[in-house]
């Protein structure tokens, strides 16, 4: 069998590029992460993924790269998460055993170095795990056999940056902070220029006392997903970040003939590099309208200085400042006050508008259809807390209902008829909601939903590895998506009550907790039930189960979510 020292001989000649210095290779746990090197020279541009560190790299479009990490014992706990910046990535880990046997003379000799590392190279190994996407995404294992793992990256949009970061310690390695029970970012206070915002302390300052620092990014486009997708949209080429910092993510050369600028500082205007060997030419771009402000470990802040009845959104991250490495909260939006009297908002015949309204505030709405009509629906997606809503056609009070969910409302229709809708928040806190206001009930975004949006759950066909339900549909044909999430044995409904805002859809899910997608629909609405089984479950385990409805506008809704256990014996 090969020795230790031979196997890693061996990974120094795949990995190293040709003209490296020879390189020392203590390791954090020689047993069971060779790789771990204190030598951070040894990560100029190198394909080794430390343990327990992270990497920042770089991908070219339709240019794969290719990582390596050896695992030297079976049974080895094992995490690695992938962390895309700009652009969307496709990735896969996969695992091949290290040469063991002697040459084909059975003389017992091992086989020279060079054939070993052409049979290592040739061998495509056994795929672990494959994602494609934008999300902060994992592979996490309490059992790995020991091997050369390698990780294959591919970008197909564009010149992107990412964050890759691997463990054998997952148990006792925390770099990430850990996010609150409630992992929301409330909007506490609103202005003409000010946005109060308030979160909950990451566990990791109030309990585990690690020093935490967090920050905030405002602007006025789209939640981000990580930091690392901040500070790629702040840097002024779009197609990569800034270089990283030397020492706190083993790149500690210039990343100027790269493509990079050569300063890092992240406080000063970029600087753009008109040529290079590598790189491609480089032009000035206006600069994105998008904040970012570290606020060490205040927990409540006022965002000041802001444009009076615009809509913001604000992302809270989390920052361990001894690693360097972050978490993104559940971001929110709102919309500043007016300068004075209050704009009305101007509706579109059959376009989606977001509202917010503060607690126990209230948005003026108006609807003016230009062609006269019979009838005229008005469908509202609260996606929050329930909301007041009240219609008035040229004064005329015809409705007044809370609205809770998805509700549609049709009502008659008059030729140069006006109406004006009145949306008055929730006592308990800010709202937000999805409104749809048209004149072709026909093409309308918001799916048809029955009255009942349980998905009840079948006690007596539950096994220890699947559980069987039922939900109620339509007469309209709709695509329907059923998604799983493992949960705590203590979840309960209050924690359910408190997950993010019911008007994201599908897309915000990680693609793991797919089960799957389907159309389905009945004539007769007594028969408009369907089942599904949901297989490949864990034993004595719970599962909080979701099913997402999606109209032909591409919209979605949740129907409420359900909370199931598999029996533990069978």
């Amino acid at each position: 069998m090969l020795c230790a020292n031979t196997r890693m001989l061996l990974l120094l000649l795949l990995l190293l590029p040709l003209g490296s210095r020879p390189q020392k290779l203590p390791t954090r746990d020689e047993e069971l992460f060779q790789m771990q090197i204190r030598d951070k020279a040894f990560f100029h541009d190198s394909s080794v993924i430390p343990d327990g560190a992270e990497i920042s790299s770089y991908l070219f479009r339709d240019t794969p790269k290719r990582y390596f990490f050896v695992v030297e014992e079976d049974n080895t706990p094992l995490a690695v998460t992938v962390t895309p910046c700009d652009a969307p990535l496709e990735w896969k880990l996969s695992v091949q055993e290290l040469p063991e046997e002697a040459s084909g003379e059975g003389s017992g000799d091992p086989e020279p170095l060079e054939q070993q590392k052409q049979q290592i190279t040739n061998e495509e190994g056994t795929e672990l795990f494959s994602y494609k996407g934008n999300d902060v995404e994992y592979f996490v294992s309490s059992s790995s056999p020991s091997g050369l793992y390698q990780l294959d990256l591919l970008s197909t949009e564009k010149d992107t940056h990412f964050k890759v970061y691997a463990t054998t310690t997952p148990e006792s390695d925390q770099p990430y902070p850990e996010l609150p029970y409630d992992p929301r970012v409330d909007v506490t206070s609103l202005g003409r220029t000010t946005v109060t915002l308030a979160w909950k302390p990451s566990p990791t300052a109030s309990l585990l006392r690690q020093p935490i620092q967090y920050c905030i990014v405002i602007n006025k486009e789209h939640n981000f997903k990580s930091l690392c997708a901040v500070e790629a949209k702040l840097s002024s080429d779009d197609a990569f970040m800034m270089a990283p910092k030397p020492g706190l993510d083993f790149s500690p050369f210039d990343f100027a003939h790269f493509g990079f600028p050569a300063d890092s500082n992240s406080g000063k205007e970029r600087g753009f590099l008109k040529s290079s060997k590598f790189g491609r030419q480089t032009s000035p771009k206006p600069r994105v309208d998008l904040h970012r402000v570290c606020i060490g470990n205040k927990n409540i802040f006022t965002v000041s200085d802001l444009k009076p009845d615009t809509q913001y959104y604000f992302d809270m991250f989390a920052v361990n400042t001894n690693t360097n490495m972050s978490t993104a909260y559940v971001g929110t939006f709102a919309r500043t006050k007016e300068e004075a009297k209050q704009k009305t908002i101007e509706l579109k015949d059959g376009k989606v508008t977001d509202v917010f309204i503060k607690r126990k505030g209230v948005k003026f709405l108006r609807f003016a259809p230009v062609s006269s009509h019979q009838k005229v629906t008005f469908s509202v997606h609260s996606c929050l807390d329930a909301v007041q809503i009240q219609v008035r056609r040229d004064g005329k009070l015809l409705l007044s209902q809370s609205v809770e969910g998805v509700r549609q409302f049709q009502l008659r229709g008059k030729a140069k008829a006006k109406y004006l809708i009145r949306l008055k928040g929730s006592k308990k806190g800010a709202s937000m909601l999805k409104i749809l206001a048209t004149t072709r009930p026909n093409k309308q975004s918001f799916p048809s939903l029955p009255e009942d949006t349980r998905i009840k759950a079948f006690d007596k066909l539950r096994t220890c590895s699947s559980v069987t339900v039922a939900w109620l549909g339509t007469q309209e044909r709709n695509k329907f998506c059923i998604y799983k999430r493992e949960v705590d044995d203590n979840y309960n409904e209050e924690q359910k009550k408190r997950e993010q805002n019911q008007c994201l859809g599908p897309d915000t899910r990680k693609k793991s907790e797919k089960v799957l997608c389907k159309y389905f629909h009945s004539q007769n609405i007594q028969k408009a039930v369907t089942t599904e089984t949901i297989r490949g479950l864990q034993p004595g385990k719970s599962y909080l189960l979701d099913v997402y409805v999606i109209g032909h506008g591409g919209h979605s809704v949740k129907y409420q979510s359900k909370l199931v256990k598999t029996r533990k014996f069978c």
